[in-house]
């Protein structure tokens, strides 16, 4: 999944394809790149991003979505009903969703559309304000099976569940999740994971000073995560360097089928 922000405050690219033909380019060059998906969206939920107004964020995301559709699956990146209702009636097929509230819309569009429920602990403006939990892979996993109880019970076919790494979790949070991505892989559910260019990485392979990587410095950690992700069996990572981990993907992918060959799964 590519990821595409059409925002002009995101923490790694606001600002870069807030510009209509400009995104539009970006997004076929994921493509070119090996991008099953690209996700669209209109409003940043970097730490302590305040909320875009709906006819804003519609007016953003709208126009990028119809241009990709035909080209590529298209996922729109949102929490608010009517961006995406909006935006499959543009051609978007999956709805990635950082609230885990928007199963109904997926219900209503039938089994074309997807649902992907995502763990926050808080909203974008105070998740990070001292996130606390007494077991974080528990309280995910019950949340997210929860969630995805609920879409099944209203007709949702297509059901992705996604750990929230950054979102309301401290560094020691985020590690644990990843480590035990095998919890969430096991339910059955596909699992989406999304650790590029994020504060994780940076704190947690920081410079030689000490200071936390900055953005431009996250691919290798990034990757790492990923493939990490990938070993753990999760279907589908969420990344802005498309090229670099679809080649990891590449060579992941075989060794992995050769393990589960070998295992007799």
């Amino acid at each position: 999944m590519g990821i595409l922000n059409v925002t002009p405050d995101s923490f790694s690219d606001g600002g870069r394809y807030l510009d209509f033909d400009a995104a539009v380019a970006h997004g076929m060059q994921m493509v070119e790149e090996g991008a099953d998906v690209v996700d669209v969206g209109g409003e940043s939920s970097r730490p302590g991003a305040s909320q875009v107004p709906e006819d804003e964020e519609i007016r953003r995301v709208l126009p990028v979505v119809a241009a990709l559709a035909g080209h590529v699956r298209v996922s729109v990146d949102t929490c608010k009903r009517a961006v995406a209702e909006a935006a499959v009636a543009a051609g978007a097929t999956l709805v990635n969703d950082i609230s885990a509230t928007l199963w109904p819309v997926a219900a209503v569009a039938g089994p074309s559309v997807g649902w992907v429920a995502m763990h926050m602990k808080g909203t974008p403006g105070t998740m990070q304000l001292s996130p606390a939990y007494d077991d974080v892979v528990g309280e995910v996993h019950r949340f997210l099976m929860e969630r995805a109880a609920l879409a099944a019970e209203a007709g949702v076919e297509e059901i992705w569940i996604d750990p929230g790494i950054g979102f309301g979790k401290g560094p020691d949070h985020n590690l644990s999740l990843v480590r035990h991505l095998d919890v969430l892989v096991g339910t059955g559910f596909p699992v989406l994971l999304g650790v590029s260019r994020k504060g994780v990485v940076g704190a947690i392979a920081p410079e030689p000073d000490g200071a936390p990587a900055p953005l431009d410095q996250r691919l290798e950690g990034s990757l790492a995560l990923g493939t990490w992700g990938m070993l753990a069996g999760v279907a589908m990572v969420r990344v802005h360097d498309v090229r670099a981990t679809v080649q990891a993907a590449e060579l992941i992918g075989p060794a992995r089928r050769q393990e589960m060959v070998r295992e007799g799964a």
